[in-house]
């Protein structure tokens, strides 16, 4: 889905300032709207609803930097100084007031807040498809504040609506089991109301809402649990594996067969500026992970600033035969070779390798300083429902026929055979 927000919510800006505009006004200007007044049709429901989703953009960096933090890849860049905020995480030598912790939090809390205006005047209408609107509110809130959970762990929680901004500098953490019940009774909430399929791709559905809450259940161990609503996704035969793995994450194979849940980009919509990621409705990603080309036919791909490198411990780690190492890691140095013409330029922690799944390509880009990439991300697969499942019913010691099934249709797709 787009994630533009449409004219007709430009007032929800007022929204997340986190506090209405009563102090200011006494009397409002007849037939003007604002904050307070805004939802009067089924349709103002819908477009603040297209608000929510377009913080899901911003989950770029979210995405990006966990995997900088981990041991798959080093920073990369320019140099040891180019986005510092993001090298200080490589290291781990970063501190409260890294620049990139600090706007992952801020825009978590910005698409959490645009949830809780919906939520806030919630029965204000009645209309129908209102319970599915708010079902895809939740899901999204959840997915908002499980992002926060994972990367800050207690992380303070309001759900009734909006707040000011006084009460948002006083809001003490909250434990991260009671923000886990409240994701828990959120997503129960919500699943009943969610459709298996819908009719603009990123929308979300039941089984995105089910997956969600077994990820959920499985980092607090809860085995029995997220067997359950996994297998729920594993039983609706609403996905399956795409054949070929290398396919899964090409352009041209967006909101395929094994997608469960997928962040929309559209590449070329807007201006794009580095001052502004955040207004980018692009996959600024992928820019940031391509290679610096300086020369000759590189084509299919487009120019990037070489982060987020793997390191040559990860391409080793494959098996022999797994088709998933030249699907997931670019191999430069062999592309070269095969293009004695093509030239780079080496960034720093240089290691040869690139993330190919979201390498960004030419004929996804427009001008726009090399940022805005139309390559969606594809969020849950259903591979990852596959393996959740495996390992709650292997950890959970309910069935270790049943997670082997299950661990085995993703390996038998990695390696061509069930050997």
């Amino acid at each position: 889905m787009n994630h533009k927000i449409k004219s007709a919510i430009a007032v929800l800006i007022m929204a997340l300032s986190f506090q209405t505009c009563d102090d200011y006004l006494d009397v409002l200007p007849e037939g003007q709207e604002n904050s307070e007044s805004y939802f009067n049709t089924p349709d103002d429901y819908q477009n603040a609803l297209i608000g929510v989703y377009d913080l899901l953009a911003t989950t770029y960096l979210n995405n990006i930097l966990g995997e900088i933090a981990s041991d798959n890849t080093l920073c990369g860049g320019e140099n040891p100084t180019d986005v510092l905020d993001w090298q200080q995480v490589d290291d781990m030598i970063h501190n409260p007031d890294n620049g990139a912790l600090r706007s992952i939090f801020q825009w978590m809390y910005a698409g959490i807040s645009r949830a809780n205006y919906i939520v806030e005047f919630q029965d204000k209408l009645e209309f129908e498809g209102r319970d599915q609107i708010l079902a895809e509110n939740l899901f999204l809130r959840s997915y908002y504040y499980f992002e926060l959970v994972k990367w800050f762990g207690d992380v303070p929680m309001y759900v009734n609506g909006r707040i000011s901004i006084e009460e948002s500098q006083s809001i003490d953490r909250t434990p991260k089991a009671e923000v886990y019940a409240q994701l828990e009774q959120d997503l129960l909430s919500a699943i009943p109301d969610l459709p298996w399929t819908q009719s603009q791709p990123g929308r979300v559905t039941r089984g995105a809402a089910l997956a969600l809450l077994g990820k959920i259940y499985l980092y607090q161990e809860k085995f029995s649990d997220a067997a359950g609503v996994l297998d729920q996704v594993i039983n609706s035969n609403q996905y399956q594996l795409v054949n070929n793995y290398s396919a899964v994450f090409l352009n041209s194979n967006e909101n395929n067969s094994e997608s469960v849940f997928e962040v929309q980009y559209s590449g070329g919509q807007e201006g794009a500026s580095f001052g502004c990621f955040q207004c980018v409705e692009g996959n600024v990603a992928s820019g940031f992970m391509g290679v610096r080309w300086t020369g000759g036919d590189y084509s299919p791909y487009a120019y990037g600033f070489a982060f987020n490198v793997p390191v040559q411990d990860l391409y080793d780690a494959y098996e022999t035969g797994d088709t998933r190492r030249d699907a997931t890691l670019f191999d430069v140095n062999a592309f070269i070779a095969s293009r004695p013409d093509v030239t780079i330029t080496e960034g720093n922690e240089h290691t040869g390798y690139f993330n190919k799944k979201y390498l960004p390509y030419a004929e996804a880009v427009l001008p726009d300083q090399n940022i805005n990439h139309s390559n969606n991300y594809r969020a849950i697969r259903y591979s990852d429902v596959l393996l959740m499942a495996a390992e709650a019913y292997n950890r959970g010691g309910l069935g270790d026929n049943v997670a082997q099934g299950y661990l085995n249709q993703v390996r038998e797709r990695a390696f061509g055979d069930s050997d």
